[in-house]
This record gives structure tokens, sequence and C-alpha cells, in this order.
């Protein structure tokens, strides 16, 4: 029996929804602008802050340094694997700069760079990644929450943290940053519905360098941008230059007032670019030519912000020794503390997993313990 055919069917069947229905969100101001916002070299630079600029050229010139340095420390057997933002430096250091000092980080694997430019002891930002001490940092001292590398799980972490301060009154929000190969999983969609419904004070920040490790952009998403999701869910999307440093912190800075004063989450996509392998175990060129490298080369979001400091008069050779000397510092530093073998106590096993041991853990370690001591004695 069709719905025709049902006993007073004929006069209550509509073919479209009642006049009743109406849109619950007006999507015409979610929408992103059809071009990625710029700043440097538009007339939009010369309301930027001179300090504030020459601050995020330091930053980018000590995180292409830190940068060079983890890479290389791979090769000498120091890191197991280190995952490169060469290029992607001002995503980076505007995430970490947009932040105020009670608001939360929530990165991914990749985000190491971000770490130490809010602060993270640059061994500690490492740790993970040499396969030492847990998370290698205190989440909650730093406020920084571990380095994921499951793809996109931090971010319904970021939602439930800012959704818990809003509801206790805490002026808090929360930065959740994300590949765009993670916005190809669950967790993504998930993390944005939960934070639109609850008007979450938490702003996503998706790096689009281009590729999933191999998988290019155009092979996960048919939308016209990944800005353009933030719509489905009822928040704002922002498309904006991911190497233009003066661009991604003006947009993250709105978005993160918004958040704050209750207007809730934002969508913000920063069109960037991976110019090292996925990590240290990647051969990029299996699926992307140098010509394509070249050519964001050209875009570099430090020869970007160079080129406007230089035409503003702001950057002078002084001025740019000074940034090189102090990567320089950094980089001898974190060589040095890095090349020095980790004391390592097996037992940590067994620390920071629950707040009180299980019958089970305790039993492990009296095991573990045990063995040790037998070994002890045997030498």
């Amino acid at each position: 029996m069709t719905v025709q055919e049902l006993p007073g069917a004929a006069a209550a069947y509509r073919p479209t929804p009642p006049p009743a229905w109406q849109p619950r969100t007006d999507p015409a101001p979610l929408l992103p602008d059809p071009e990625p916002y710029r700043v440097l070299g538009t007339e939009a630079a010369a309301k930027a802050d001179p300090e504030l600029l020459l601050r995020l050229y330091a930053e980018l010139v000590r995180g292409r340094r830190y940068n060079a340095q983890a890479t290389a420390l791979t090769k000498q057997g120091r890191l197991a694997v280190y995952p490169s933002t060469t290029g992607q430096e001002a995503c980076e250091v505007a995430a970490a700069m947009a932040l105020e000092e009670q608001d939360w980080l929530f990165p991914s694997y990749r985000d190491t760079l971000a770490a130490v430019a809010r602060g993270l002891d640059p061994v500690q930002a490492l740790t993970l990644l040499r396969g030492d001490w847990h998370t290698g940092y205190d989440p909650h001292e730093h406020r920084i929450a571990p380095l994921c590398t499951p793809l996109a799980t931090q971010l319904p972490h970021a939602v439930g943290l800012a959704h818990a301060a809003r509801l206790k009154g805490d002026d808090v929000v929360a930065l959740a940053m994300v590949g765009d190969g993670g916005t190809s999983e669950g967790d993504f969609h998930e993390a944005l519905n939960f934070a639109a419904v609850w008007k979450a004070p938490v702003v996503f920040l998706v790096q689009n360098n281009g590729f999933a490790i191999s998988v290019p952009l155009a092979k996960q998403t048919a939308a016209p941008s990944l800005a353009h999701k933030a719509v489905g869910y009822g928040m704002p999307g922002r498309l904006v230059d991911g190497n233009d440093v003066a661009a991604v912190h003006e947009v993250l800075g709105a978005s993160m007032a918004r958040a704050r004063s209750g207007g809730g989450p934002t969508l913000i996509e920063a069109v960037t670019y991976r110019i090292e392998a996925h990590t240290n175990a990647d051969d990029a060129t299996r699926y992307r030519g140098d010509s394509e490298v070249e050519t964001w080369r050209e875009h570099d979001p430090i020869r970007l912000l160079e080129r406007e400091l230089t035409q503003r008069g702001l950057l002078d050779e002084d001025t740019r020794q000074a940034a090189a000397d102090a990567a320089e510092t950094m980089a001898a530093a974190l060589r040095e503390r890095m090349n020095a073998d980790p004391v390592l106590d097996p037992m940590d096993l067994f620390g920071h997993v629950y707040a009180e041991q299980t019958t089970q853990l305790r039993e492990q370690a009296a095991l573990l313990r045990a063995e040790l001591e037998a070994e002890g004695e045997a030498r």
C-alpha cells in the first residue's frame, strides 16, 4: 500500500515539506571566500602590526631551522621518525601565537613545531618520536594535548574539553590542528557536528598540504574546498593562504575571538604545501614531480614575509642575522641534548596509565621488577 492509498492520505499528502519547515541556519554567511584570504602583498598588509610581523618572522626562521635539525637527527639515528613541516611553518607558528595562555592546543603528530612555538621544550616535543617516555611532557602543565598519531582522534577530545570549559564558565578556547588526510576520518565529522550543536569554543585548523601521504586531495573529496564542509555542520568556513603567516594569524585570531565570545566553532582551511616527504620513511618522488615542489618554493612563507618586511623598511641585515643566530643557538642545543642517550627506567611502563593501578598492572609490574632484580644480581 502506497502513501496515496492510505485512508485520508489524499488530503494530507504534500509533495514538499510543510510550510513550517525552515532552514535551521542561513548558509550564506557560513560560506568561505572563493579565494584564499591573503594579507602579505595586498593593501591589508599596511594595517598589520610591525612588531607582530617581526615576531612572526623570528619564529618562522627558528621553525625552519628546527625542521632541518630534526630531519638531520633521523639520519643520525637519534629520532625514529620525523614528519617535517618545512613549507608549513606559517600555519604552525600562527597557531601557537594566536593562543592565549589559558587556551589549549590539540596537535597532530606533524605539529611538533606548533608545540615548540607554544613554548614547549624542543627535546620534550621530540621525545615521543624517539620512542621514549610516554608523550614526553605534561599536557596539563603546557596546555598542549599529546601529539596525536592516529588521524583526527584529537578532534573530539578538543571538542569535549572546550564544551566542558564552557559549562564551567572558564575562558578557554581549544585549537585543534589536523591535516587534509584527517578530514576523511569519521572523527573529523563527529567532532564538527558535536562542536556546532553545542556551540563549543573550538577552532579547527586544517593544514591542506596537498597530500595524505601519497593520496592527493582530489582523490579524497569532491567538495569545492575543505572549508566548504563547515556549512554542512552549521559553522563558518574560512579559506586562507596557509603560507601567508599574517593572514593565518589574523583569521585564527578572529575565529578564536568569536569562539571565546560564545559564537561557536569555525573550520579554517589553510592552503599550504608539504615541501619535504611525508616522513623520513617516505619517497615523495613516487607520487609528485620536482617541478611541482619548486613552484611551491616560490611561495615560501619566509620569503613572502621577508619581501613584505623589506618593502616596509622593517627588516635589515642585523635583524635578519639576529633571527638566524637565535635559530642556530636553538638547533645547537637541541642537537647536543638529543645526542645524549636517555636514561630509561622500564618501570615507567606502568606509570601515567591509571590514577590507581589495576590488579593486572600491579601483577605485571611485580613480575618485571623481579626479572630486573634477578638480572642485576646475575651481573
